[in-house]
């Protein structure tokens, strides 16, 4: 799956902000939501593409945005992208003929298609003035977006005006041209434009070439697959049996025949290019509504909208399908598009479909801004391609950027450290521009010649790339020194020899602000005749199986600049390598940049990562305890081996289904569910029903038991399920006839890895009781306590300021995405606001219950952006305070404190809004 857009910096000016009140009727995204997040950046002289996430009250949404001046200064052009069948956008894109002096900057998918068919797109296509294909069945008109020779669009209806001339000079109309669904009556015409991967199943046919038949038509009893046309070559088709298919069969190599065809718009000028779609989202600026229609659910999407004199092109993708990202009805996108501007707009197709590429500044190759719902590029027939001119290739400037990302943790770095930086020229159109630049910093660090920054003292720094009049900057943030390091993922597990996963190292100072460590300031031990460990040029590391069965530990060791390597492991510049050992060719080493002499030091960390190849069955239960499973149909019976279930399933197609008493944890790494099935033969299939981390269903369904007897099957896990999962039931679906389905030892298929290394990390907010009590005033959480000046218990009090301390009790009985999310949201952006402007208010306190189920990953992750925000820019303080936790814990991040504490035991909190150091010192009693 590919990896969603991280969440976005927030400026906390925007989020403080009263929203603006929503209109009478409330159509569409943005009446309630709110925007979490926004970036934007120049993709050429008249395009911009600006990517934001929203918060609604019933889904997160991701949505880019390209925004396109058509026909103006910036020479932009919009033109029809397709070709031999369907490829990837990318594929497309990259092939795509600009023309001479010009470059493509930026690609998005057009048409529906004949998915499961002749992959042709379903509605018209016109490129370079040349009708490429018609919708179809017949010729009547078809929605699309058309593009004029000036360089402005609208949306329009193209239909078909064509004819074929007989020899005797019959005059018969031309029913479909390239289109993906022959009309049942009538001549369809095929060319060598035709835009899928093969011809539909035509009748009778003809070739035509140069208004000559070159070859009679075959018999046909029905429809039959024929060859593409060669260029220059048109194929004249009827369906079999008809009187046409009488005047096709009659015709004889070199009889005389004329085919024409243009396009006809329903009004207006024949476009220059022009890509189909289908339902109307604004029509003359009024949004439509399209509630109760079949294609009016949530889903990615993708929309074209125009502005009233049609300069103004809105190229919009939503992703969906997604956690992240719940996609859009019809109506909802409709309204959004309406409010963004657009006069009038069409949908194009969505789904797994959607796909938007950009380019960067200096860069040849085109992006993938949005995230597919399919986890990967769906082959597409046809989409809009933006041209805009070549540059000169003078170098005007340069993209200074950190290797590895532009999220903050790229941009930041720990003293002693280092951070790879890159410099990409352009021009001034923002096209490719060669030319190596000298580096040099600002601040809290220096830049050496190879573009590598070496933090010297927490603070501010710039980074500068300069070639004569040319320039490129990039800020960097130096953090407090380093006090510890975590791997993305405690453990790695391969399945065989020969497959690979990656890991990357995030530093914490003492106040939790965040740094990718690099590789090139990173020692590894490892054993090396099992594991191979190298960069993966993104600031991560690629662990690959040398063998097909093991077990092992990485040790990831940070080394500041100038220190001496760790026993035995020095190494070559810029790669982690395996202690004692000589690099071996392409594997990393550990060399440490160069000291300045005046670098801050950077205390020594390191973490373990456990490693397993080859996959085992680990027990997830064996059904000893199937008595306690419940459901209609439901028995025990003899298993496969001890107890077992049978579900009953009385009719066809009849469901069953038996609910684990309790969640089964599945093993984290596993890659694959197996079950013994007992079939009788009825072709039941039986399914696994799991909840993965945020709550959402993951089925996982087996094949058809057509056997008889037991037999073991084995479910794939998807990628796209976010561990830790658990089983909540087994269930079976019934077959062609009735029948009963028995169960039995349900297993994980799994690499041993062996158990994580968890460091104890003890936050020095965990103080005496002495130390607590030292505080002007305290209070107390879940329980009482001696000298609390309250009790925090629930949520169920308002808003309060205490002594310097604004409470917000925040609700957490809704989830996310039924609406406690955006309200959730809302009281916290006001309380922030309300915290900033008091003067005599030093910190916030967000108080709220546990909540796993309905409190998900990203409001968390939004929660904390903002926090940390308000602690940035107000220099005042923040915390939250969780109740009701299995177990107590105190910790921050960004600097914000966080104390979660059980219901059992004594948890007491001394505080002072506007100490010195921390503000708050808590102690918990069990």
């Amino acid at each position: 799956m590919l990896s969603p857009r991280p969440l976005l910096p927030v400026l906390l000016a925007a989020l403080l902000v009263t929203p603006a009140a929503a209109p009478a009727r409330a159509v569409g995204p943005g009446s309630e939501g709110i925007e979490t997040a926004r970036t934007g950046r120049e993709i050429a002289p008249g395009i911009r593409l600006e990517s934001y996430d929203r918060l609604e009250a019933d889904r997160w949404l991701r949505i880019d945005e390209l925004l396109v001046d058509l026909g103006g200064s910036g020479g932009v052009r919009a033109e029809y992208l397709g070709g031999r069948g369907p490829a990837t956008l990318a594929e497309s894109a990259a092939r795509h003929p600009a023309g001479p002096g010009r470059r493509v900057v930026a690609a998005v998918n057009g048409d529906f298609f004949d998915i499961r068919g002749t992959g042709a797109p379903l509605g018209p296509g016109l490129g370079g003035g040349r009708l490429l294909h018609s919708a179809g069945p017949g010729p009547g008109a078809a929605p699309a977006v058309g593009f004029g020779a000036d360089g402005s669009g609208r949306v329009l209806r193209l239909g078909l005006d064509g004819s074929v001339t007989l020899p005797g000079g019959a005059v018969r109309p031309l029913a479909g041209y390239n289109a993906a669904r022959p009309a049942a009556e009538g001549l369809s015409a095929y060319t060598a434009d035709w835009p899928g991967t093969q011809l539909p199943a035509l009748g009778t046919a003809v070739a035509v070439r140069d208004g000559r038949v070159t070859a009679a038509a075959p018999p046909a009893r029905g429809p039959v697959r024929r060859e593409r046309p060669g260029p220059g070559t048109v194929l004249l088709a009827a369906p079999a049996g008809g009187a046409v298919a009488a005047e096709l069969a009659a015709l004889r190599p070199g009889d005389a025949v004329a085919v024409s065809a243009r396009a006809v718009p329903g009004a207006g000028p024949v476009p220059v290019a022009a890509v189909g779609g289908r339902e109307a989202l604004v029509v003359a600026g009024v949004p439509q509504n399209h509630d109760g229609e079949p294609n009016d659910t949530a889903a990615p999407r993708t929309a074209v909208g125009f502005s009233r004199d049609g300069r103004r092109l809105r190229i919009l993708a939503v992703d969906g399908r997604q956690r992240d990202s719940g996609g859009l009805t019809l109506t909802a996108l409709g309204a959004l598009m309406h409010r963004l501007g657009a006069y009038e707009a069409l949908n194009l197709d969505g789904g797994g479909s959607t796909t938007l590429l950009a380019g960067q500044s200096g860069a040849s190759a085109l992006v993938l801004e949005n995230s597919p719902s399919d986890g990967r590029l769906r082959p597409v027939p046809n989409g809009l391609v933006l041209t805009a001119p070549r540059g000169s290739g003078r170098t005007a400037g340069y993209r200074v950027e950190a290797v590895g990302g532009a999220a903050e943790d790229f941009t930041r770095v720990f003293p002693g450290l280092t951070r790879t930086l890159s410099a990409t020229g352009y021009d001034a159109l923002l096209g490719p521009a060669p030319g190596a630049p000298v580096w040099f910093a600002e601040g809290a660090g220096r830049v050496d010649a190879t573009g590598v920054f070496h933090a010297v003292r927490p603070g501010r720094a710039t980074a500068h790339a300069r070639r004569a009049t040319a320039h490129g900057e990039l800020p960097l943030t130096v953090l407090g020194p380093l006090t510890r390091i975590r791997p993305s993922q405690a453990r790695i597990g391969l399945a065989e020899r020969g497959e690979s996963a990656g890991f990357r190292l995030t530093g914490y100072d003492a106040q939790g602000a965040a740094a990718v460590v690099e590789p090139r300031d990173v020692a590894l031990e490892f054993d090396r005749s099992q594991w191979s460990v190298t960069e993966d040029g993104r600031g991560g590391f690629t662990v690959t199986a040398l063998v097909r069965q093991a077990t092992g530990r990485l040790r990831a060791t940070v080394r500041p600049a100038g220190a001496a390597p760790a026993p035995g492991g020095a190494g070559a510049p810029r790669a982690p390598r395996a202690s004692g050992a000589p690099a071996a060719s392409g594997e990393a080493g550990t060399a440490a940049a160069p000291g300045t002499g005046r670098a801050a030091a950077a205390s020594r960390a390191s973490t373990d990562i456990a490693l397993g190849v080859g996959l085992v069955t680990l027990p997830v239960t064996d059904l000893a305890d199937a008595g306690d499973w419940t459901g209609a149909g439901v028995s025990v019976a003899e298993g496969h081996a001890g107890a077992g279930l049978t579900l009953e399933l009385p009719a066809a197609g009849a469901q069953g289904s038996a609910a684990a008493p309790r969640p089964l944890p599945v093993p984290e790494l596993a890659r694959a569910l197996t079950l013994w099935v007992g079939g009788d033969g009825s072709g039941a299939r039986a399914a696994v029903e799991l909840a993965d981390a945020d709550g959402a269903a993951v089925k996982l369904t087996g094949p058809a038991a057509d056997w008889t007897g037991w037999r073991e099957v084995t479910l794939a896990l998807p990628a796209t399920a976010r561990p830790p999962l658990a089983v909540t039931r087994l269930s079976a679906a019934g077959g062609t006839r009735p029948g009963r389905l028995a169960l039995d030892t349900l297993g994980a298929r799994t690499p041993p890895t062996g158990p994580a290394a968890v460091p104890v990390v003890r936050d020095p907010v965990v103080a005496t009781e002495a130390r607590v009590r030292a505080r002007p005033w305290r209070f107390a959480l879940g329980a009482g306590a001696p000298g609390a000046d309250f009790v925090l218990t629930g949520t169920d009090r308002p808003e309060f300021v205490h002594r310097g301390v604004r409470f917000l009790p925040l609700d957490t009985a809704a989830p996310t995405v039924r609406g406690g999310g955006l309200s959730r949201m809302r009281a916290l952006r006001e309380a922030l606001a309300a915290a900033a402007r008091e003067p005599g208010t030093g910190a916030l306190a967000v108080v709220r219950e546990y909540a796993p189920a309905t409190v998900d990953r990203k409001e968390e992750a939004l929660t904390g952006r903002l926090l940390a925000e308000f602690r940035r820019t107000t220099g005042k303080r923040a915390a939250t305070l969780t109740l009701g936790a299995p177990q107590f814990a105190a910790d921050r991040s960004e600097g914000v404190l966080s104390i979660t504490t059980p219901r059992t035991g004594r948890t007491l909190v001394g505080a002072d809004a506007f100490a010195r150091g921390d503000w708050l010192a808590v102690r918990h009693t069990p």
